[in-house]
């Protein structure tokens, strides 16, 4: 019996020295990324669009968590994309506002992109949809860590088409585009010339998607979707067309939701859903001089091409089965700079070896009591001027020159309406928890948090520097330049 027993010790013994290979290794996380351009805070029916319906959004939102201080790294189409990208503010990298179509300059390859960060964690990478970090080969995403790319090199309105959709009037501004092109891996494969073609873009970013997901549900994987629309020009397929009581841009709307119902149908098909973290999020607020054809700030304070709430806060919903509460609502500070970070927490890789601005809000996914991951942010716009500072609820707004569109009659049906681009804001303090809308400066009265963020604003200038002040900044890098 003695001998029984300890035969059986040892079996058990040698049990517990063994590595356990029978218990399945978890598969790492898949991440997609859906970036729109141009949408607005108010611009999804779980943030109180009316007039068409989102309810596939909605029901992400119902499943997930949505945010209500999310903003973008800044309010313009190349340099918000640079932050996403980079994990950093993109005057940091020397990336501002939209870069066109002749521009000499693009995202440095030598910057660690997200795709690149988890490509050393083994994950499949495809780029989908608009880029607008620069066109030429070597700026573009397969040197930049993707391994797929299909979509367009910067906005759909960079190309010789006027404002009703016809050839641009010779001598126009418009005129001296490239005819637009459709970019698969390095290469032009087709030329977007009509309305009739940019309608067809949703549902191919879309298409494309569900095939890397479909070919790629036993790899870890990483998609950055990033559509063209709600950018004016508008287009909107067959299937999506009059649908809306808010006509085109709500169309436009209805098949953004569509295709991300699409993208959330292939992952539960190939039982990957609970896998797999997807965050829909805007590059900047709404172009508002166009009118009915441009998205709703919801109330906040202008809207795209400036660093008031409504050209930077962003609609954001995050889905990721069992780690992420349903019905979650995140009131904290956060911002398209910190995904880079949060990723890399998540698939376990190390961060950019450059210094990177972005802090891991992955505690705001887990619903940790009392977290707050990002204290303060920094609003910079043109080249790179600091226009604002935001710690908490705070945020106080320097004085210095910006776009206006308030007291402008809006252009209609895809035409713009005036604005004054050289507007003198005056400086403020706006506690953005009782007056998000940006109305009221109550600087007299708080001195204390003037002074308080004004010192977040001299070592944010010491850093990055502040053309208002003429400071260069010690800590800025050169984007990638064209040999």
């Amino acid at each position: 019996m003695n001998k029984l027993l300890n035969y059986s010790l040892v079996l058990a013994a040698i049990a517990v020295a063994l590595p356990t290979s029978a218990a399945p290794k978890s598969k790492p996380t898949n991440i997609i990324v859906v970036f729109i351009d141009d949408m607005g805070y108010g611009d999804l029916g779980s943030y109180g669009a009316t007039g068409y319906k989102t309810p596939n959004l909605d029901r992400m939102a119902a499943q997930g968590v949505r945010f209500t201080n999310f903003v973008s790294a800044q309010g313009v189409c190349s340099a918000s994309r640079a932050g996403i990208m980079t994990g950093c503010y993109p005057n940091r990298l020397g990336i501002s506002g939209a870069l066109m179509p002749d521009s000499k300059i693009g995202l440095n390859p030598e910057e660690e992109t997200m795709a690149e960060i988890l490509k050393k964690q083994n994950y499949k990478t495809a780029a989908i949809g608009k880029w607008h970090l620069g066109h030429l080969k070597e700026f573009l995403p397969l040197q930049q860590g993707f391994d797929e790319y299909l979509g367009l090199p910067y906005s759909n309105d960079m190309w010789p088409v006027g404002f009703d959709g016809l050839p641009a009037a010779p001598n126009t501004n418009k005129a001296r585009y490239p005819v637009l092109p459709l970019i698969e891996g390095n290469e032009k494969v087709r030329e977007m010339k009509t309305l009739e073609d940019q309608s067809e873009l949703t549902t191919l970013y879309t298409e494309r998607a569900v095939k890397f997901i479909t070919e790629n549900k036993k790899n870890p994987f990483f998609i950055y979707l990033a559509h063209s629309m709600c950018h004016i020009p508008l287009a909107v397929s067959g299937k999506f067309k009059g649908k809306s009581q808010q006509g085109l841009f709500g169309d436009v709307i209805m098949e953004i939701d569509w295709s991300v119902g699409e993208i959330m149908k292939t992952l539960e098909k190939n039982g990957i859903e609970k896998n797999t973290l997807v965050v829909f999020t805007s590059d900047n607020g709404p172009w508002l001089n166009f009118g009915n054809h441009a998205g709703s700030a919801g109330g906040l304070r202008e809207g795209k091409g400036g660093s008031f709430e409504g050209g930077q806060r962003e609609p954001c919903i995050m889905k990721w089965p069992d780690q992420i509460a349903p019905g979650t609502i995140c009131n904290q500070l956060a911002s398209t700079i910190d995904l880079l970070p949060t990723f890399a927490e998540i698939a376990q890789a190390d961060l950019p070896k450059k210094k990177i601005d972005g802090v891991s809000i992955l505690p705001l996914l887990k619903g940790v009591p009392d977290a707050h991951p990002r204290e303060s942010f920094l609003y910079y716009y043109r080249k790179n001027s600091l226009e604002c500072v935001r710690k908490g609820t705070w945020k106080l707004v320097f004085a210095h020159p910006g776009q206006t569109y308030h007291g402008f009659e809006p252009g209609k049906d895809g035409f713009p309406g005036k604005t004054n681009g050289n507007f003198n804001f005056e400086e403020g303090l706006y506690d953005l928890r009782r007056d998000p809308g940006e109305q009221y400066d109550v600087k007299a009265f708080y001195p204390e948090v003037v002074a308080e963020l004004k010192k977040i604003a001299d070592e944010a200038r010491e850093d990055l520097g502040d053309d208002l002040t003429n400071n260069p900044g010690k800590n800025r890098r050169e984007p990638g330049k064209a040999n």
